[in-house]
């Protein structure tokens, strides 16, 4: 289905432009900026169920359940969610054909999805629970702090979002930002205009709090105190979450900015599609901040797509549109810690969760990573169930298994199929099967064939090896 090669410099990016009206017949738009020589175009809203208020009551559920029934009468739903074999595997599925899903956020028992059809759904224990819609643009990242549920999308505006007390299945718009109040204001003063550099060859001057391209990404500060924009536009912006006000404008890199992490010691990480990554140091300065540029970690051909930093504040991954996932340690950030190969094409997302990293790809696939002692990684599980590229991943503790022994997972997957994967992980699984697909890949790739392995509601395709290097 894909005919790209695993070698995806910048070079052969660029001779591309990037068009937000993609299809599923069309694997190539992966919905990362990989050269800014195209401007973010607008979108056709279509046809939405928010229109009518009763629709999604009287549609059919778009959950469909993977688990295979107990064949024990008497075993109860405990022991069964104890068991190792209902773990690492494919436990349901929602589809609901509005749109390709770019983004995904959970925050305790609700899962919150963004689509190109502009809708924010709200799911709860796999059943829709409640949704809200954008005026425009399709939503590319979602960020929860407390009550607020902040929204990115591809106009270049961030909007906010809060539940009602009264009644949780409503949701109310509190804020755009910029605000029009903010936006008047800094555009009477001719000093808050910047040149900004759209494209190669169109400069325009701007009001320096407004993004003027898609935003790729959002990422909430340590103490959620600061949120942080990261966009096509080539900045990254500074907003105060508690009044949603511009601190700060950051002329981040000289192409578009895919993804943007608020990490550990006062650190926020980007990273490009000119193949970067850098370090910012954040100093308070009276009642605003200010960011300072500390390092490059990372300069390589291939765009940057994706960061994370893992919930323990040791680690920072990054993936890249070669597959390739690179981390380095915290402390350490001087020498790269070394790199984690699985992915045949372009990593789209990544997601932490306790000692796991789950990177997701353009082809279709998850790896599921544990870190071991040290800096040691090994891949636990390859899922395969998508029929498009993964565009986002959200992970939250199995409420199923607070009081088993050990920790373990319900992962998120949202891809370009329009669908949203619903897998649950255990980090006490012994990767066997991994081991086992990687050395049946060995023996394959001597013969020129390519081997799958064959498990509970999912494929582990083996014909790229994963293993960590460095």
């Amino acid at each position: 289905m894909f005919t790209q090669s695993n070698s995806f410099s910048r070079q052969t990016f660029e001779s591309s432009h990037y068009s937000s009206r993609s299809t599923l017949d069309d694997h190539q738009n992966f919905d990362f900026r990989i050269s800014n020589s195209s401007v973010a175009s607008s979108i056709e809203d279509p046809s939405s169920p928010l229109t009518h208020p009763t629709s999604w009551e009287q549609a059919k559920s778009p959950w469909s359940c993977h688990m295979a029934p107990s064949s024990n009468p008497f075993e109860s739903d405990d022991s069964y969610n104890c068991d190792p074999a209902s773990y690492n595997r494919l436990i349901g599925s929602l589809v609901r054909e509005e749109g390709h899903i770019y983004s995904l956020a959970a925050s305790g028992d609700l899962l919150y999805t963004g689509s190109d059809s502009k809708n924010i759904r709200v799911w709860r224990n796999q059943k829709e629970f409640s949704g809200f819609k954008a005026n425009s643009g399709l939503v590319k990242s979602i960020v929860i702090s407390l009550d607020k549920i902040f929204t990115g999308h591809q106009d270049g505006k961030i909007r906010v979002w809060k539940m009602s007390k009264k009644d949780p299945t409503v949701h109310k718009k509190v804020a755009t930002l910029p605000t029009l109040k903010a936006y008047i204001k800094s555009s009477i003063n001719p000093s808050n205009y910047v040149e900004v550099s759209r494209n190669r060859n169109r400069n325009r001057n701007a009001v320096w709090i407004r993004h003027l391209d898609a935003i790729s990404s959002l990422s909430l500060s340590e103490d959620h105190s600061f949120l942080y924009s990261a966009s096509w536009d080539r900045t990254v912006k500074v907003w105060r979450v508690s009044n949603f006000k511009c601190l700060e404008s950051i002329p981040a890199h000289d192409d578009a900015v895919n993804a943007v992490v608020a990490g550990f010691d006062g650190l926020v990480f980007t990273g490009s599609a000119d193949g970067t990554v850098k370090v910012w140091r954040r100093e308070l300065q009276g009642k605003g901040t200010k960011h300072f540029f500390s390092q490059t970690l990372l300069k390589q051909e291939c765009a940057v797509t994706a960061l994370a930093v893992d919930p323990t504040a040791t680690f920072l991954y990054c993936g890249s549109s070669d597959g390739v996932v690179s981390f380095w340690e915290r402390g350490k950030l001087g020498t790269r810690a070394g790199e984690l190969i699985g992915h045949r094409l372009a990593l789209l997302c990544l997601a932490t969760a306790g000692r796991v990293l789950f990177s997701g790809s353009a082809d279709m696939s998850i790896c599921v990573w544990k870190r071991m002692e040290g800096k040691a990684h090994i891949c636990m599980s390859v899922f395969s169930g998508h029929n498009g590229p993964v565009k986002c991943l959200a992970v939250e503790r199995d409420g199923d298994s607070l009081m088993a022994r050990g920790r373990r997972w319900i992962l998120y997957s949202g891809s370009l199929d329009k669908s949203v994967k619903m897998w649950r992980i255990s980090e006490e699984s012994v990767p066997d099967v991994a081991a086992a697909a990687g050395e049946a890949f060995e023996e394959d790739r001597h013969d020129g064939q390519q081997g799958q392995i064959q498990g509970a509601g999912w494929v582990a395709d083996w014909s790229q090896p994963c293993r960590m290097t460095g």
